[in-house]
């Protein structure tokens, strides 16, 4: 990723507020039609870790990360991004948030550059049109940037969604299964983002099924299990087959 791919574009936080962790999540339970989806799961996230969580289908990954996203509400507990409630201050919070979600929800007759542009102007980005330029370059979409994104294939849709969650260079991107359906070149252009992020100071936390790829990509690990955390700690804490063990045996180490 070039220098200028990452560049000051969004609010601006003030210099004398002290910086939080990116993640505090305590005692978060989420309940859909009586079911428990988050069992009162308690973690941290420095700022500029990169977090993988893993979890067999239905541990909660996707709702923790609509949740961290401002796009669900906590039935109890506090959940916090960049210092930010996501309930009281979800505004603030939702500034400072990147999210690429199993879907890419494009919309999906306006062309790539549109898709972005209107992005740009939501977010009141300074320089919204060089931005967008730059960034259809970097995930090599620049050849079809006046194509609408009904026309692109899953690998290029998720590059699109990629696109628009870094634009206004959020201090925590969140990822749900970003290397689904990606070819080897877009999964090296992901994991370029990511170590770009993480040597900016900038927080990830990503959800993936490929726990070897999540292993070499993190400096953190979650598993949740039921909707419970069953590890959570640095990734040299946890082995491959750890993980496996962890992630087949329902939580059983």
């Amino acid at each position: 990723m070039s220098a200028q791919i990452i560049r000051a574009a969004g609010p601006e936080a003030p210099e004398t507020r002290v910086k939080p962790a990116a993640i505090r999540v305590e005692r978060l339970v989420k309940v859909f039609d009586a079911r428990p989806a988050l069992r009162g799961i308690t973690f941290q996230v420095e700022a500029g870790a990169t977090l993988v969580i893993f979890g067999p289908n239905g541990a909660g990954k996707t709702t923790l990360l609509r949740t961290l996203a401002t796009l669900a509400r906590p039935t109890s507990g506090t959940v916090e991004v960049a210092g930010f409630d996501t309930v009281r201050e979800a505004q603030e919070a939702r500034w400072r948030v990147g999210y690429v979600g199993h879907q890419p929800h494009l919309y999906e007759e306006l062309t790539a550059r549109e898709n972005l542009l209107f992005v740009a102007r939501m977010y009141g980005l300074r320089d919204g049109a060089a931005r967008v330029e730059e960034l259809l370059a970097w995930v090599g979409l620049r050849a079809k940037a006046n194509e609408r994104a009904r026309t692109f294939s899953r690998g290029q849709a998720q590059r699109l969604a990629l696109a628009r969650a870094l634009l206004h260079e959020p201090e925590t991107l969140l990822l749900d299964e970003p290397d689904t359906g990606l070819d080897e070149e877009a999964l090296a252009l992901l994991e370029r983002a990511l170590a770009e992020r993480r040597a900016r100071g900038w927080t990830t936390a990503l959800t993936t099924h490929q726990l070897d790829r999540g292993l070499r990509w993190a400096s953190d690990a979650l598993t949740l299990v039921g909707g419970r955390v069953v590890f959570s700690g640095p990734v040299d804490g946890l082995s491959l087959s750890a993980a496996r063990a962890l992630f087949q045996r329902g939580g059983a180490r």
